[in-house]
């Protein structure tokens, strides 16, 4: 399984996906973070919170990101150095959210890329941040 090498990358670049949040995602993701608030489990509890209902973890959106990341944009053998994220709006389940990364900068000397990375959902962004990564070299795969 190969990405994209830091060679073959330009400002512009992105790639994205789409992910459905039901409860049964919100409850794997609280088994495997332990992240167990009843904001995200418990609908009664949630029903008396400002959301006025259960919410996924701000961080799986998060992990949607890294996952773009990981697998897409630059691809697999990618490393994360830094990852900064602003929550703007609450996740709710059923939303429909659309993961997108744009490479913003890229530092030939260190390797690095920089992406904006964004989370959207009916058009409204819900997460928004920035990643820096290093991308494989050519030359270290040969």
């Amino acid at each position: 399984m190969q990405g994209r090498f830091f060679e073959d990358l330009a400002v512009g670049d992105s790639a994205g996906m789409t992910r459905i949040v039901t409860a049964a995602v919100i409850e794997a993701f609280a088994e495997v973070s332990t992240d167990s608030n009843p904001v995200h489990l418990d609908a009664a509890y949630a029903e008396g919170t400002i959301f006025k209902g259960r919410i996924a973890h701000g961080m799986l959106s998060g992990a949607y990101i890294s996952a773009v990341i990981g697998m897409e944009l630059p691809g697999p053998g990618t490393i994360y150095l830094s990852q900064s994220l602003r929550f703007r709006r609450p996740v709710r389940l059923g939303d429909a959210v659309d993961v997108r990364v744009t490479v913003e900068a890229l530092d030939p000397r260190r390797g690095e890329v920089t992406l904006s990375t964004v989370c959207e959902v009916d058009g409204k962004r819900v997460v928004e941040g920035e990643a820096v990564v290093l991308a494989p070299r050519r030359e270290a795969a040969g």
